[in-house]
């Protein structure tokens, strides 16, 4: 018996949130509410029996009451809000649109003196119970909605929420109130004066030290880290707490993926290893970047890339006149321009499908579309690919920065922005060798065009790139193992690829001309360390469920990369984590030289080997792998 009635009772509920739902039924309720608010103006001034002499004039006031309030609802899109999930956000602007329409019936009442005459109290209780006639109504159907997830029974698992602040309050309301697989029992936080109080109907129930204790106490299953501005280090030790329990860790998105996004349950995903190499948030002078590209033409190489596609993105959001998405690869390109049409965007955005080394397209690009500002991200980065292939890797990376740069110069860019890597410090590869004589073919240019400002920005490896080493570990951990490193000591310096773009708009920002910058890549992280964490996250445990190999370094590879060639000679920025530096001038002029070396390449004079030994004694850093 009380089964069915529960059932009945959850029926209707269903049939009353239903109607909220609807906008043209919420105006009826919300005419009714208004019409009962005029009544009960009259009737407590008056009495609750109205006198035949006033009601022609009642039924006068409802009908201009009721008009000039729905009208100014109808005008702020009330009716276009779902109430039961709406936020308090809607709920001021239904009380904007709610006073705007209040002041448009005194207005007509002032003008009208012959046609309404209310008396003052009774308009005072119309306009208050009109408000909380309505509030109500909106009020009963949130309640509803909230108390819907108790008939339906709780998540099947219990989950503890690691930060009480915002982000925290709006997930554990979002379980709460939502048909979830979640329960949420209570929150942990660090701060003193949160400890055993009560946060959005949730107890906080300890600090992190004590996350461990709680965690086996409650049989809690799922933790969920709700603080889009924990560093990764803070990350890493809430996982670190929890080792050998079996936990489900989530975690919210950082701030720079969080950006222009609400905060919801749904937005928790499994903690990744970007989570762990989370840093402070960058600050950013927006204005000034806005000034090298608002309203100008905007030129990406590489833009299909991970780097590429990335600057892409945040040069958009700085509103450039046009953006110029230049790569070799179609597919990438295709790709991005998707992503960029997905999101809305109108800003113009002209994909280009070509060559940088090809000079005969490149002069026909740049007459045709006048870029004022370049982000040259277009280059070969692949180690142990470009060993193979070294012709290659001298014809787009050194040769084809050349060709950019020049036509630069030829057609007054204002400025240009290479984007470099640490494997140009000190070289013992194809690759960095090839970008450490690009960053010294860009001071030859400056010299010869001092109008184009001319800088590299120059960092390591980013996570999440095409090529890395994270999807490598990724799919060899997908199938059971086991995971490769080179060497067992092999260090890299990582970045995310959203802080890396934001520093090199922020360092285009800065330079005069002539001038390398290297960004703040943190500590270097050692890549067998990265591998065992990674093995973690996925639930497994390492040398044992999944077994670590090591396979040798490649040709070409260090065993630790370096950012400065002296660091005695680095100075620091208006911002703290870009440093400057000067490009040395080559005394040799290098353009004959690299040309030569494709020609006879080309012509089968010099060999693979030939032309490798040849690229390496053009540049005086080089150091041979061994060394």
């Amino acid at each position: 018996m009380l089964e069915k009635e529960n059932k009945i009772i959850v029926k209707m509920m269903s049939i009353f949130l239903k109607l909220a739902s609807r906008g043209r039924y919420v105006l009826a309720l919300d005419a009714i509410a208004l019409a009962f608010a005029v009544y009960m103006g009259y009737a407590l001034r008056l009495s609750f029996l109205i006198e035949p002499a006033y009601v022609t004039e009642l039924f006068q006031t409802m009908a201009v009451f009721s008009l000039c309030v729905l009208t100014s609802l109808v005008i702020g899109k009330t009716y276009k809000t779902v109430w039961p999930r709406a936020s308090i956000e809607e709920y001021v602007s239904f009380f904007h649109s709610y006073i705007f329409g209040v002041i448009a019936f005194l207005i007509i009442l002032k003008l009208t003196t012959d046609f309404l005459r209310i008396p003052r109290s009774s308009i005072s209780i119309m306009i208050f119970c009109g408000a909380i006639f309505m509030t109500a109504s909106r009020g009963i159907w949130k309640l509803a909605f909230t108390c819907r997830k108790g008939s339906n029974g709780k998540g099947e698992q219990k989950a503890i929420i690691v930060g009480a602040g915002e982000a925290g309050v709006i997930i554990a309301r979002d379980l709460i109130r939502y048909d979830n697989e979640l329960e949420p029992i209570g929150f942990i936080d660090d701060k003193k004066e949160l400890q055993g109080m009560t946060v959005a109907s949730l107890k906080v129930l300890g600090t992190t030290k004590e996350l461990r204790r709680i965690v086996i106490s409650q049989n809690v299953e799922v933790v969920l880290i709700t603080i889009p501005s924990a560093k990764g280090t803070q990350i890493k030790k809430i996982i670190d707490t929890l080792t050998g329990l079996d936990i489900t860790v989530r975690v919210l998105p950082g701030i720079l993926d969080m950006a222009g996004g609400k905060v919801a349950a749904e937005k928790l995903r499994s903690v990744s290893l970007e989570d762990l190499l989370r840093r402070d948030p960058i600050k950013l002078d927006t204005s000034e970047i806005e000034k090298i590209v608002k309203g100008k033409t905007v030129l990406v190489t590489g833009a299909g890339g991970s780097i590429g596609s990335e600057i892409c993105r945040q040069v958009i959001a700085h509103n450039p006149a046009q953006l110029l998405a230049l790569g070799h690869g179609e597919n990438s390109i295709y790709t991005l321009l998707e992503t960029i049409n997905e999101a809305g965007i109108k800003i113009p955005v002209r994909p280009i499908i070509a060559d940088i080394a090809d000079i005969t397209t490149m002069k026909t690009i740049f007459e045709k579309h006048k870029p004022q500002v370049i982000f040259h991200a277009g280059a070969h980065k692949h180690v142990p690919l470009m060993e193979e292939n070294p012709r290659e890797a001298l014809r787009v990376n050194s040769f084809g920065t050349y060709n950019l740069a020049l036509l630069a110069g030829e057609h007054k860019v204002e400025r240009m922005v290479m984007i470099s890597t640490d494997k140009a410090v000190n070289p013992t590869s194809v690759m960095g060798a090839t970008k450490r004589l690009a960053e010294k073919l860009m001071l030859s240019v400056q010299q010869k065009y001092p109008t184009t400002a001319y800088m590299v920005v120059r960092f390591g490896n980013v996570l999440g790139s095409r090529g890395s080493v994270v999807p490598k570990f990724e799919k060899q951990i997908a199938k059971g193992g086991p995971v490769t490193v080179t060497h067992r000591d092999m260090v890299r310096y990582f970045m995310l690829i959203p802080e890396a773009v934001s520093l090199v708009l922020q360092a285009a920002t800065m330079g005069r001309g002539g001038e390398l910058y290297v960004l703040d890549m943190g500590e270097p992280v050692n890549i067998t360390e990265m591998a065992e964490t990674l093995i973690c996250l996925h639930g497994k445990e390492p040398y044992k469920d999944i077994d670590i190999e090591f396979s040798g370094i490649r040709p070409g590879e260090k065993l630790y990369e370096e950012l400065f060639y002296d660091n005695t000679h680095v100075d620091t920025t208006t911002h703290t984590k870009i440093f400057k530096t000067k490009l040395v001038p080559e005394e040799k002029d290098l353009e004959p030289i690299i040309t030569t070396m494709l020609k006879e390449s080309a012509e089968g004079i010099i060999d693979k080997a030939e032309l490798k030994k040849e690229i390496f004694n053009h540049v005086d850093e080089i150091r041979p792998t061994e060394q």
